[in-house]
C-alpha cells in the first residue's frame, strides 16, 4: 500500500480523531482513558498552529495517521523546543512512515529556530521507546507511576533528540 504525507487539513479531523480514539481504547500510546471528541483536535491544533502537523493518507485518502510538532512550554525562553507526537494504525507501521515524519520536521523545526526534540511516551509503549532510540533520542527522565489505564499503572518516559 502507498501512502502520502500532507498537511493537516480541516477535512481530516474526524479521521485524525479516530486514530487518536483507536490508540486511546486499545493501548498506553494515547493517555487519555475515555475517547475524545472531535472538538478536542481543534484544541491540539490550536497549541501547534505555527508548527507542522500533517496526516497520513492511504491510497483512498483515507487518514491512517497523523503527527505534530508543538511547543514544549509556552515561555519564549523555551522556543528552541519542541515536543513530536505521532501515531499510526497498526496498518501503516513498519514502513518507514514515522521515520520520515520524523525526518520532516527535524528539517522545518531547524527552520524555525528548534535545536532539540522531546517526546513523552509511556512506560507500556515499548514500540515508541524503540522507535525513538533508533533514531537518536535518549531517555532523560522518567516519571514514576503517574498515570493509570486499563487498571493498570504506566510511568512517562521523557525522550529528547538534539539536533
Amino acid at each position: 500500500m502507498q501512502y502520502s504525507i500532507v498537511p493537516m487539513e480541516e477535512k481530516h479531523k474526524p479521521g485524525v480523531v479516530a486514530v487518536f480514539n483507536y490508540y486511546i481504547q486499545n493501548s498506553f500510546a494515547a493517555f487519555p482513558s475515555r475517547p475524545l471528541p472531535e472538538q478536542m483536535l481543534d484544541k491540539f491544533v490550536d497549541i501547534a498552529k505555527a508548527y507542522p502537523a500533517v496526516s497520513v493518507l492511504d491510497e483512498t485518502g483515507k487518514v491512517v495517521g497523523f503527527a505534530m510538532l508543538r511547543p514544549y512550554y509556552f515561555e519564549d525562553s523555551m522556543k528552541r523546543t519542541g515536543e513530536i507526537s505521532y501515531f499510526l494504525m497498526p496498518e501503516a507501521t513498519g514502513q518507514g512512515i514515522g521515520s520520515m515524519i520524523l525526518k520532516q520536521f527535524i528539517e522545518r523545526a531547524k527552520l524555525m529556530g528548534i535545536d532539540n526534540i522531546l517526546a513523552c511516551i509511556s512506560s507500556r509503549n515499548i514500540e515508541s521507546i524503540n522507535f525513538h532510540k533508533k533514531h537518536g533520542f535518549e531517555q532523560v527522565g522518567l516519571f514514576k507511576r503517574v498515570g493509570r489505564k486499563f487498571d493498570r499503572d504506566f510511568d512517562i518516559v521523557w525522550m529528547q533528540k538534539m539536533i
